[in-house]
């Protein structure tokens, strides 16, 4: 489906039934991420997937404004009413974690629970916020010289992503394809608009987030579960897992413990066995 919100095209998918839960990719991917999962869920939740601005099937304006993250968690509210959902629990990854953050803290009313995997609520200081952004725009630069093919080439050689060699063949060719369908200009604004060094630092917003929020990290990815432990101690109702033998995308690493996690979660009502 396609849905035009404040003048930009959106690409949402809807797959199955019971409680809605939104489901908001990361930095070069889109709803193809979720596919995997979503065969896992239809069963038991009503899975809604988007294209983020600037990626798969979504425009990908020329204004960098219209990325900003605060005008994209807007996009989303408003995604939501024309779908006719009142509330959906939230499920983000990466930058789309940043984004599900972002969304409950200036929509909550929207937010059933929020499931946050490998993310964070931004940089705490102005100082690491512009020296993101100036590592960003560089990015963005390369990006716009040398083109997307280019980009992926490094981009999926990054240690962040390390853990990602272990995983079948196939599975690591289909990511490449999912990087690999988008545009210059769609992932150089991204960055340059919804980048970690763009958005709001959202750290002193956590005590106040009364949203059931469950963070997910894989135990090998060192910077993202330091976060996260960060993280769970500021949320009053927060609950952290970490997952072993996983780096940064759970996800996919390990897909069914990952799958049970989120459906257990939400199904629950923000709660997991044994709390």
């Amino acid at each position: 489906m396609k849905f035009v919100v404040r003048g930009q095209t959106y690409y949402v998918e809807r797959h199955g039934n019971g409680q809605p839960i939104l489901l908001l990719h990361g930095f070069t991917g889109s709803c193809q991420t979720w596919h995997p999962l979503v065969s896992m869920w239809e069963q038991h939740m009503q899975c809604i997937a988007m294209d983020i601005l600037g990626h798969g099937q979504t425009d990908a304006p020329s204004s960098v404004q219209r990325y900003h993250i605060d005008m994209v968690a807007q996009d989303v509210a408003m995604l939501l009413e024309h779908l006719g959902i009142k509330k959906a629990h939230v499920l983000g990854y990466s930058m789309g974690g940043r984004l599900a953050l972002t969304f409950a803290v200036l929509y909550p009313q929207y937010v059933q629970t929020l499931i946050l995997e490998s993310s964070s609520p931004g940089l705490k200081t102005e100082e690491e916020r512009m020296k993101r952004r100036e590592e960003d725009e560089r990015l963005a630069q390369f990006i716009e010289q040398h083109g997307v093919a280019s980009f992926v080439d490094r981009w999926e050689n990054i240690t962040l992503f390390s853990s990602l060699k272990r995983l079948p063949e196939d599975v690591q060719q289909r990511i490449r394809e999912e990087r690999l369908q988008h545009t210059a200009i769609g992932l150089a604004n991204s960055l340059r608009g919804m980048g970690t060094g763009a958005q709001p630092s959202w750290w002193e917003a956590l005590p106040q987030l009364m949203i059931p929020t469950l963070l997910i990290c894989g135990e090998d990815d060192e910077k993202f579960c330091r976060i996260a432990s960060e993280m769970v101690q500021l949320l009053p109702n927060g609950t952290l897992i970490t997952v072993p033998n996983a780096g940064h995308v759970v996800h996919l690493e390990q897909r069914e413990r990952f799958c049970t996690l989120v459906q257990q979660f939400v199904l629950r009502g923000g709660l997991l066995h044994g709390d």
